[in-house]
């Protein structure tokens, strides 16, 4: 059954998915190598270091956007942990980030925070939440964005404002929603201070029982963020949150809802056949890295 449930997942990618995930499935499942992936994600730069051109497929605006940054900073993270530091090192750390970073500091307010999006997208196709509320800046992205370019061992004066201004909101308390609330955990996991982040990432369990959009429950048909988002890995270093029972649930849940033509549904509306067939092979992609991370495959 489970040479069964790869093998439908990859023909799907094979038939529905984005280069990008295509590319990303091979170098992370078949050994391809990495160089490919990170051309892939070349692919959706702009000339003002920015990432758009709905790399993150909710809106299909070109124009850079915070959060096709962070997605473009999520599939670099993956390939360097997958690949070598000759194929992508210099490439990931040296340019595309580095640019990347030059341009969210163009775009942040004066104390370096930065928001999702820009009103440009309303001149594009949009899934319905993108709306006015994602021009706002906010831990959401901001938080997110500093835990992965830490993660990457990246020092920019950006980071630098971006990471004093987390941690200023952080120490006056959470109440945001699922979304935010992972993007702050990104930060905890890889912020160099951890002394601070260990103070703070104390409160984490009871943010998590509060916010909006977090779905507990392996059985709600409901959208939400799961446990496994928040620990896709044994080894996350937010896997203690959870005990083991919530995780082989949810992992059960995960493995359950392969859709008959291989891949994984999306439960919101996204602006559009293809971005859904996009977000589709995204879901795929991740629900078979965290089942392969558990033991499942």
């Amino acid at each position: 059954m489970t040479e069964e449930l790869v093998g439908a997942a990859r023909g799907f990618l094979d038939r529905e998915g984005r280069l990008i995930e295509r590319r990303l499935a091979a170098a992370l499942f078949d050994g391809d190598s990495p160089a490919g992936v990170v051309d892939a994600v070349r692919a959706y730069r702009n000339p003002d270091g920015g990432f758009g051109h709905g790399l993150e497929p909710d809106k299909r605006c070109p124009a850079s956007l915070p959060i096709d940054v962070e997605r473009a900073l999520d599939v670099l993270l993956e390939v360097s942990q997958g690949g070598t530091a000759d194929e992508t090192g210099t490439a990931v750390h040296d340019e595309l980030v580095r640019d990347a970073c030059d341009w969210l500091a163009t775009v942040a307010s004066p104390d370096g925070a930065v928001s999702l999006a820009f009103p440009v997208i309303e001149r594009y196709p949009r899934a319905e939440h993108w709306s006015d509320w994602t021009y706002a800046p906010g831990l959401n992205p901001t938080a997110g964005l500093a835990g992965r370019l830490h993660r990457l061992g990246v020092t920019h004066p950006w980071l630098d404002h971006a990471t004093e201004w987390t941690w200023g909101r952080l120490e006056s308390g959470f109440d945001e929603d699922a979304h935010a609330l992972i993007e702050v955990l990104v930060f905890l996991a890889y912020v160099p201070d951890r002394g601070r982040a260990e103070t703070i990432g104390s409160g984490v369990r009871d943010w998590l029982t509060q916010a909006a959009w977090y779905r507990a429950d392996p059985t709600d048909p409901g959208y939400g963020l799961t446990p496994l988002h928040i620990a896709p890995t044994p080894d996350s270093p937010w896997r203690q949150l959870f005990d083991d029972e919530t995780i082989a649930g949810h992992l059960d849940r995960l493995a359950s809802d392969q859709q008959a033509d291989g891949g994984w549904p999306v439960t919101w509306d996204a602006p559009g056949t293809a971005s859904t067939m996009e977000w589709r092979g995204i879901e795929t992609l991740r629900a078979l890295r965290t089942l392969r991370a558990y033991g499942r495959l």
